[in-house]
């Protein structure tokens, strides 16, 4: 084990030891309801839940599924017709014996989220799968495999987003579920200041990784500011306006995330690199919401010195780190009979250094929201112009339009 993991492991164990010392506040047990600060998810019912008359455990169980059709024109003038199952879940979260030890469980079976199966590798049904210890209302620490405190989009649940998937600058620089310890310390006030303190140590391999244990690892830090209060119903955690705030509520947040001797092309997701790099990455968010209107925008950088990866059997193969930076913007507004309107547009460029293997991309989306269930039940429809911008000059365009439907309890 090196110097710093060691001053990370004792970092940890300090707050654990702290928290034992905490002021002990008793937990609502009067539904089934449980928020999970690490593991945000949104909630418009409760979903079916059991507790035991006891008191001694609790059970709840949730699903959703989005279900969609895409229609794809490449550069090349083809035409593409896509229909899946996109997204299927289940979710299952409680308590044993104390409602300060909790779990939460999440499962999904989609082909989509399982990805494809090489040899060697595991079946990807397992998202989360973690325990938490919360002795009071501002502390929680979790143990176990869920995200880590990333970037505000790539935290909120797939469940509750305006459009149909998350932006192209979070398919190339979020960092993932991972496992390890995490530790939060929150400050959530409605109508002053509030701040909430994230930070995590990870194997820094993705999830469900069981091949060999390595000398890799990852450390991240997150602070999140809400000069103006909390939002209503926790509403950073779900995009768009709408609960309407009738109040501006912003929230600006950072990360700095080091993964060391990463296995993979993009930290916890990607491919197999041929040499163990290690990378850091930079996340700003900013979120504002008020009367309907909503805007988010973000900025993400991943670094690495020397991204190359030679293939140490033949030279002549090589893979990368996917280092660069990007930015996405998006506005939307909610009408009182729940229809939405939504624009984004982001872009995308590569670092110098891999910019002859990957092109620079920049992508305009506007989407429409029929709510019917809050986020809950929803159908969405979307078009989406992505060009790339190649290193020689070259430049290719392609469009989508796709048509989707989320529900869940």
């Amino acid at each position: 084990m090196t110097k710093t993991m060691k001053k990370y492991f004792l970092f940890l164990f300090i707050l654990s030891s702290f928290s034992f010392w905490a002021q002990d506040i008793k937990f609502s047990t009067k539904d089934n309801d449980i928020k999970l600060a690490s593991l945000p998810y949104y909630n418009f019912g409760r979903g079916l839940g059991l507790t035991a008359p006891d008191s001694l455990f609790q059970f709840n169980i949730r699903f959703r599924m989005q279900n969609r059709m895409t229609y794809l024109q490449n550069d090349a003038g083809d035409e593409i017709y896509d229909g899946q199952i996109r997204r299927l879940r289940l979710r299952f979260d409680g308590y044993v014996g104390n409602p300060k030890f909790l779990y939460a469980i999440q499962l999904s079976f989609a082909p989509g989220d399982i990805g494809t199966v090489q040899e060697g590798d595991n079946v990807n049904i397992i998202r989360d799968a973690v325990v938490f210890y919360r002795p009071n209302r501002n502390w929680s620490f979790a143990f176990g495999q869920t995200k880590l405190p990333g970037n505000r989009q790539r935290i909120n649940s797939s469940g509750a987003l305006q459009l149909t998937d998350r932006s192209i600058n979070n398919a190339r620089f979020n960092i993932d579920r991972d496992f390890g310890w995490q530790a939060y310390y929150l400050q959530s006030q409605n109508d002053q200041f509030s701040y909430n303190i994230k930070t995590a140590l990870s194997t820094g391999n993705g999830r469900n990784v069981t091949k060999e244990p390595d000398n890799g690892f990852a450390v991240t830090g997150k602070v999140e500011l809400y000069p103006l209060g909390a939002f209503t119903k926790d509403g950073s955690f779900f995009e768009g306006d709408i609960v309407r705030e009738p109040k501006p509520k912003l929230m600006v947040s950072g990360v700095f995330h080091r993964n060391v001797n990463a296995r993979l092309t993009q930290g916890q997701l990607g491919f197999e690199l041929y040499e163990k790099k290690t990378m850091e990455s930079v996340l700003l968010d900013a979120m504002l919401k008020y009367k309907g209107w909503a805007f988010m925008t973000a900025y993400m950088n991943r670094m690495a010195n020397d991204p190359i990866a030679r293939n140490p059997l033949d030279t002549t193969e090589f893979n990368y780190v996917f280092v660069g930076e990007g930015l996405d913007y998006q506005l939307s507004y909610i009408f009182l009979n729940n229809m939405e309107v939504v624009g984004r547009f982001s872009t995308q460029n590569v670092n110098p250094e891999i910019q002859a293997f990957t092109p620079d991309v920049q992508t305009y989306t506007l989407g429409f929201t029929k709510y019917i269930w809050e986020h809950s039940f929803k159908i969405q429809t979307e078009l989406t112009y992505d060009q790339l911008n190649y290193f020689d000059g070259t430049t290719k365009n392609n469009w989508l339009v796709r048509f989707q439907v989320e529900i869940g309890i």
